[in-house]
């Protein structure tokens, strides 16, 4: 039972009008009913019963009142009732109070080697007595049957009396239990179900801060760099707009070509967040992002049992990052990349080695992304030095360094930092099992440097 429904019980319970309350008001009116039409019974039979043997008529009233007024104590006692009601069972007293009583036996939860034993008891008393006073009856009128009338009349009679109630309890306390087994299993579910939702809104939970961070660090990516040489770009046009008007006007349209591109990127981002995983633009934002909240949390539950070291690409054709596959930028673009760079003014140079291979979509994307950063952390933090990019295609996995020295004393192009480049990218190396490592170097300059496994094969 949940505490809600505990507490709504124990409100129940305590409140004069509540269904509790009632239903025990109820079964108190019917054990006193009981009782009373019992008491008549055994005063009545008692007093013929002392006429018939000449004794006194108040010892029938003495003894039928108090074993008439048992049958109160049926719930409680069950087995002291029926053994008052085999008691009296010589006196021919106490027939309602017999089969009330071995019907609350059977009922209840009394050993059923008990009840047999009563039961029996009690049958083999009606069977004497029946016998007993069926051939008295037939002598007085005259009338003698056979023997096989009276057995057969006395047994009918016997059981008559004995096997409904005895039957009927059991099968009232046999559904009973079922009630309550089914109950204490409700309830048992109930609780199970409270549990799961609490973990389902926990992986929710967790899934929406998994999507801000990946949200944030892909903003992050496309935006970072593009702006930084849009600024780089802008502070040399201002340089040289007196100076060198060709030189000017070219550097004017760099900075248009890399805001268009940062306008596309960011585009096609907000186009994959809004549209649902099948391609199709979600009309109902409420469902959708429930909807995309279950899946998360069905793959990250998955993940998380799985392993982060898995070897295979069994994502259902997304990468990394939830995205499909087939979105973000791969190892293809490095040249244009170190490019755009080199038009910005920064002396930068691209030496690969190894044979060029494909690799999984989450593994080129990451090694492209380590690149960018790298490469804008050059142009924020060491204006006018050189870089050099190097990339290895090893057996197995990719490597990848970008290594800048000391600046040369060129002009700041002020751009702001929020201390999170080196933090994605360690993020995002060690979400597909690599390595990241970065620092200054001996020559006053800095260093990145990434190994990534290929676990995850080109799709």
């Amino acid at each position: 039972m949940t505490t809600t429904g505990a507490i709504a019980e124990a409100g129940a319970r305590g409140a004069p009008s509540g269904p509790w309350w009632w239903a025990r008001r109820r079964s108190m009116a019917l054990d006193v009913a009981l009782a009373l039409v019992s008491v008549l019974e055994c005063v009545l039979e008692g007093v013929q019963f002392a006429d018939e043997h000449g004794l006194p008529g108040g010892l029938g009233v003495a003894v039928g009142i108090p074993a008439g007024a048992s049958l109160l104590l049926r719930r409680r006692w069950p087995v002291a009732v029926v053994l008052v009601s085999i008691a009296i069972t010589p006196a021919e007293m106490g027939f309602l109070l017999s089969i009330v009583g071995l019907y609350t036996l059977a009922a209840s939860e009394v050993p059923r080697r008990i009840t047999a034993v009563l039961a029996g008891a009690s049958l083999a008393g009606t069977l004497i007595v029946t016998f007993v006073r069926f051939q008295q009856d037939m002598a007085q009128d005259g009338y003698q049957p056979g023997l096989w009338v009276v057995v057969a009349f006395t047994v009918a009679m016997a059981l008559g009396l004995t096997a409904p109630p005895v039957l009927l309890g059991l099968y009232v306390g046999a559904r009973r239990r079922l009630v309550d087994s089914l109950r204490e299993r409700a309830d048992g579910l109930e609780r199970e179900l409270s549990l799961l939702a609490d973990r389902a809104e926990e992986r929710a939970v967790w899934a929406r801060n998994e999507e801000r961070t990946r949200i944030a660090r892909e903003m992050h990516d496309v935006v970072a760099h593009r702006v930084s040489l849009m600024v780089v770009h802008a502070a040399a046009l201002q340089a040289v707009a007196l100076k060198d008007p060709e030189k000017a006007s070219k550097n004017a349209g760099l900075v248009g070509d890399m805001g268009r591109q940062a306008l596309t990127e960011l585009r096609e981002m907000l186009g994959v967040l809004r549209t649902s995983s099948d391609g199709v633009v979600a009309e109902k934002p409420a469902a959708a992002q429930t909807q995309r909240l279950a899946a998360v949390a069905a793959v990250a539950s998955a993940r998380v049992s799985a392993g982060a070291a898995a070897g295979h690409d069994d994502d259902g054709g997304h990468d990394d990052d939830g995205g499909p596959v087939g979105d973000g930028p791969c190892l293809d673009g490095l040249a244009d990349l170190v490019g755009q760079s080199r038009a910005a003014g920064m002396a930068v140079e691209l030496s690969v080695e190894g044979e060029e291979r494909a690799y999984g979509r989450r593994v080129e994307r990451t090694a492209y992304r380590v690149v960018q950063e790298a490469l804008t952390n050059v142009h924020k933090h060491a204006p006018g030095a050189k870089a050099q990019v190097r990339l290895a295609h090893r057996e197995g996995e990719v490597a990848l360094q970008v290594e800048n020295g000391p600046s040369d004393g060129g002009a700041d192009a002020g751009l702001p930092s929020g201390g999170n480049g080196l933090l994605g990218m360690r993020e995002r190396v060690s979400a597909l099992g690599g390595v990241f490592v970065s620092g200054p170097t001996e020559a006053g300059g800095f260093r990145v440097s990434a190994v990534i496994p290929d676990r995850v094969r080109a799709v």
